[in-house]
């Protein structure tokens, strides 16, 4: 039998259980214990050799009018059988049969076939009628369906469709969770309802653990290979329907996955997307920490008693980044967020030290890099509910130590001072108002060049020669341009309070323009 026929067959066991077939009264007499065969087809054969026209996976019925009154011809008709890995055999009981022949019985026995008898007089030609046309249906189903899915998916895959989308199609063709994962079984990718990923994913470190990645008659797993290499699987995870279309939709997602990691459509890896979604998640907030919980744990961050140091690194390269943490061996998650900002959550045991550890992880970096990358530390924490906190701070202060000079390689919230204060603050609206007050005759000025050195003069602290200098104008034409700035503002430099005033306001500016 092929297993193509297979696929789509009936076991004895449900042909058994059909309603027709129970007018025939059936009882199994032997072979018991392999009703799961798959049955391929109905057979009706009296000939005493029907062995040579079977090819494996016939269910044949019989009323063994050739074998009466020949114990050898029998015992040989189920050897015949066995021989030619036949499903099972009927018998129909009558005038040949008034009751199972023992030595058929057996012989069946001894050769696992099973063997039922039909109590009642019962038209074989129903029974052949209702299995072959249920094994039709079933196989056209089959290919209606891997048609169907593969066709989507095509489309999709065509279309430049992200892996998230082609994962939400099998989904929803499956009606169950899907989960990709990688050869150390590390969750790359889901999709399916929320709350049933999540409970797959609770549960999934015990579930990897097993061969295959399932866990039972309901899960299917599909490996993901291409050019002689395998990288991974996609499972579906508590799929309802029967064994062959739960195989055949694994089968097709991962043709389709392949596919799509093939043509490289994708700008970052599957593993890169995985860290990326739930970091972008944990730092926007839209998601609660405890749901992401199972999806960082699935993901390979070790999450119990541990403590979580969130970083951002600006302007350095994620290959270099991910480079270090591997050689440093510190586990951890890391993405590109935006505008040159990338996150990183380290996962610390209890007895390591944050504070050194992320001093000589921010200088190995800078090392690899060859040029000044700046690392935003956040405080670390234990509670799994403080990351998203710890990493939105710490992205404040990346973002508050941007373009200032002489920042040391770990920038904390202590070191960016009132630069951090306001960039905190710049979407406040009175803010807002107070910057366009104090700006006001100079953000429109005819001369756009008195901004750039208001901002120098009070950031080297209102050092003339020095703003000169990095301006490259002489001190005669600084002092006109100063005298301009404060014609414009109506305040005077000099004076430490309107200084502090518009410094403030000119902080702001900048934090609000990015």
């Amino acid at each position: 039998m092929t297993v193509t026929d297979a696929e789509h067959a009936l076991s004895v066991r449900q042909i058994l259980a059909l309603e027709r077939i129970a007018a025939g009264d059936p009882e199994v007499v032997a072979g018991a214990g392999h009703l799961d065969r798959p049955v391929r087809w109905v057979h009706v054969a009296e000939a005493a050799d029907v062995g040579v026209m079977l090819s494996g996976g016939e269910m044949v019925l019989t009323t063994g009018v050739l074998l009466a009154g020949n114990a050898h011809a029998r015992t040989e008709y189920i050897k015949s059988l066995h021989r030619a890995e036949a499903a099972a055999v009927v018998l129909g009981l009558g005038r040949a049969f008034p009751a199972p022949p023992e030595d058929m019985r057996r012989a069946a026995e001894r050769y696992g076939l099973p063997m039922v008898v039909l109590h009642r007089p019962f038209p074989f030609a129903e029974l052949t009628e209702e299995v072959q046309s249920r094994l039709v249906r079933r196989k056209f189903a089959a290919v209606s369906l891997s048609e169907g899915i593969r066709t989507a998916l095509t489309g999709l895959i065509t279309a430049g469709a992200p892996l998230q989308r082609l994962l939400d199609e099998v989904a929803a063709h499956s009606g169950c969770p899907v989960v990709v994962a990688n050869l150390a079984h590390r969750v790359l990718a889901t999709a399916g309802e929320r709350s049933a990923v999540d409970d797959v994913l609770r549960d999934w470190e015990r579930i990897a653990r097993r061969a295959g990645c399932a866990d039972g008659a309901d899960w299917y797993r599909a490996d993901l290979d291409g050019r002689g290499e395998r990288w991974g699987s996609v499972v579906l995870c508590g799929y309802r329907g029967d064994g062959p279309t739960g195989r055949l939709l694994a089968e097709r997602a991962a043709e389709a996955l392949v596919l799509h990691r093939m043509l490289g459509g994708a700008a970052h890896t599957w593993e890169e997307q995985s860290a990326q979604g739930i970091l972008t998640d944990l730092v926007s907030g839209v998601v609660p920490a405890r749901q992401l919980l199972p999806r960082a744990r699935a993901a390979g961050l070790p999450v119990n008693r541990r403590t979580f140091a969130p970083l951002v690194v600006r302007d350095g390269d994620p290959a270099e980044l991910d480079r270090v943490l591997r050689l440093l061996g510190l586990p951890g998650l890391a993405a590109e967020l935006a505008d040159g900002a990338t996150a990183v959550l380290l996962s610390l045991a209890r007895d390591q030290a944050p504070g050194p550890l992320t001093e000589h992880f921010a200088a190995r970096l800078r090392a690899g890099a060859g040029e000044p990358v700046v690392v935003a530390a956040a405080e670390p924490c234990t509670a799994w509910d403080d990351v998203p906190a710890g990493l939105r701070e710490a992205l404040h202060i990346a973002q508050a130590a941007a373009g200032t000079p002489d920042v040391p390689p770990v920038v904390r919230l202590r070191d960016v001072r009132l630069r951090g204060l306001v960039r905190l603050l710049r979407d406040d609206p009175h803010l807002q108002a107070f910057t366009e007050r104090e700006l006001d005759g100079l953000l429109y000025a005819d001369d756009p060049g008195l901004l750039p050195v208001l901002r120098t003069y009070l950031a080297t602290g209102r050092n003339k020669s020095r703003t000169a200098q990095l301006h490259h104008m002489s001190r005669p034409a600084l002092y006109r341009r100063l005298e301009a700035i404060e014609s414009l503002l109506g305040l005077d430099l000099d004076d430490f309070e309107q200084a502090a005033s518009v410094h403030i306001a000119l902080l702001a500016h900048d934090a609000q323009r990015g």
